[in-house]
């Protein structure tokens, strides 16, 4: 079987819904590029759309209903939503499940230095890297303070044409002969990956210089000026003092904004898409679909890249919770009415029934076709940019090893109502069977017994500090999961 481009497949209306759709995912990976951004913006997008706060109704005792639509973030850093359909929970949801986390460095909590006229921040990389892409490219600065009050101060620097950037430098070729007798893992060292903030020393008075004259007070304070100078900048603009360090999130991201990539403007390249393309399509699919016959759910969690753990990451209790605390409403508003929900069993078999009986995409993307590396690739089962999205029926490494693998009958649904929904699709695997692998949430859904398949769109570069994607795979992976959204039953 050969799939085939689908960019010719579209109308002309329907190329205009691409590019819409397209501008959109564009600004929201310029605009969301740690998973606090992310939650924001979908909240944001999600309240404008109807939906409600479920703490807000677990708080007033408010029932749920058919039609009704929620939503629940964790801890600022995942979020849930949830649309509910005609028939009763215990049958079963259908599910869009992606991560918002990306690869990227985490500064420490204890991280300012100054060595040799230079200041840094000291960083500890997150997820799968190639360490040396990340060097000599302009960075940004994106995260939160949390003060010991408890107020926050957001920060995003490096991302508006005023702002300046950071950097991580390197050893010029002409004195990187020991560099270059490395392999590729060692080429730069985690430790080497600290981000230079500025070189401008703090001026401590008329009359003084860096060099420490005058009496022992004047030393200490001539000490570690740039460093200085860097702290009063922060303190100038946002307010912290060095010790608020301890209690913040920032992330080091590749900065500038996602952009238009060939000359058709085929393609985008930006930071992120790993897994935000995904998230992008899946949330948005949920925002665009209506009335539905079962309940419809979108999780976005963080903590992917470093195995889904945490209480933010997919391997916590939140999501099973939060289908508790629906499932509780939902009875009550069937009470009202005067209704005998799933028979009448006792909310915990309820909730047993409902995640058993659920449908699941784990939208995460695939590795697609890079011709000038054909050898890490098995190519009649490969994914290919502009081809569609990807069902995966296994990840995993090494003969399969912690994969998901999904059931025949599954994917003969999804093959049935994609088709019905003239939907193109591909079906591949993350390289060759002993290069490749990868891991995604959809085993952690898995063990509720429901039915779980990867899909995602195709990405070029994946990991690295920009990645590509296909438009046409954009458009068509939302249209799919709005598809997957209203058609996907029990089987």
């Amino acid at each position: 079987m050969e799939n085939k481009s689908i960019w010719n497949k579209y109308t002309d209306e329907q190329l205009e819904e691409l590019e819409k759709l397209n501008a959109g995912y564009i600004d929201f990976l310029s605009g969301c590029k740690t998973e606090r951004e992310c939650t924001e913006k979908v909240v944001s997008d999600a309240e404008a759309a109807g939906y409600r706060k479920l703490d807000d109704l677990i708080g007033s005792g408010e029932a749920l209903k058919a039609g009704d639509k929620v939503y629940r973030v964790n801890m600022g850093k995942s979020v849930l939503m949830f649309n509910i359909g005609d028939d009763p929970l215990c049958q079963g949801m259908n599910i869009l499940g992606a991560h918002i986390d990306s690869p990227r460095m985490d500064v420490k909590q204890n991280p300012l230095y100054e060595d040799s006229d230079l200041a840094y921040l000291d960083t500890h990389y997150y997820g799968g890297i190639k360490k040396y892409l990340y060097v000599t490219i302009p960075l940004a600065l994106h995260g939160v303070f949390v003060k010991k009050d408890g107020s926050k101060v957001k920060i995003a620097i490096g991302e508006d044409p005023a702002d300046p950037v950071f950097f991580i430098s390197d050893i010029l070729i002409h004195l990187a002969d020991e560099q270059m007798k490395k392999t590729g893992r060692h080429i730069v060292e985690g430790e080497a990956l600290d981000l230079c903030i500025g070189n401008r020393p703090l001026k401590i008075g008329e009359g003084e210089d860096a060099e420490g004259k005058g009496d022992s007070k004047e030393k200490a304070e001539a000490k570690d000026l740039v460093k200085k100078f860097a702290l009063k900048l922060l303190k100038d603009k946002y307010g912290v003092e060095e010790e608020d360090f301890i209690s913040a999130e920032l992330e080091v991201v590749p900065a500038g904004r996602a952009r238009e990539a060939g000359f058709d403007r085929s393609m985008i390249l930006s930071y992120g898409q790993d897994d935000r393309v995904c998230a992008y399509t899946s949330y948005q699919a949920m925002l665009e679909v209506e009335k539905v016959k079962r309940t419809a759910c979108c999780i976005l969690v963080d903590k992917e890249e470093i195995g889904s753990v945490g209480a933010t990451g997919m391997q916590s209790r939140f999501f099973e919770d939060t289908v508790a605390e629906i499932i509780s409403l939902y009875r009550k508003g069937k009470a009202a009415e005067g209704e005998e929900c799933c028979g009448g069993i006792d909310e915990s078999l309820a909730l047993r029934r409902c995640l058993a009986n659920s449908n699941m995409l784990s939208s995460d993307v695939n590795a697609g076709f890079d011709p000038l590396y054909p050898s890490s690739f098995e190519k009649k089962n490969t994914s290919f940019l502009g081809r569609g999205p990807v069902f995966s029926k296994f990840t995993g490494s090494g003969g399969k090893y912690e994969s998901n693998d999904a059931n025949a009958e599954y994917i003969a649904l999804l093959r049935n109502i994609f088709d019905k929904g003239d939907i193109s699709y591909q079906f591949a695997e993350l390289g060759k069977v002993d290069v490749g692998g990868g891991g995604t949430i959809a085993y952690i859904l898995a063990l509720y017994g429901m039915n779980v398949i990867d899909a995602g769109v195709a990405v070029l570069s994946m990991h690295s500090p920009w990645e590509a994607t296909s438009k046409a795979d954009v458009y068509e992976a939302c249209r799919g999961y709005k598809v997957f959204l209203k058609d996907a039953d029990r089987l």
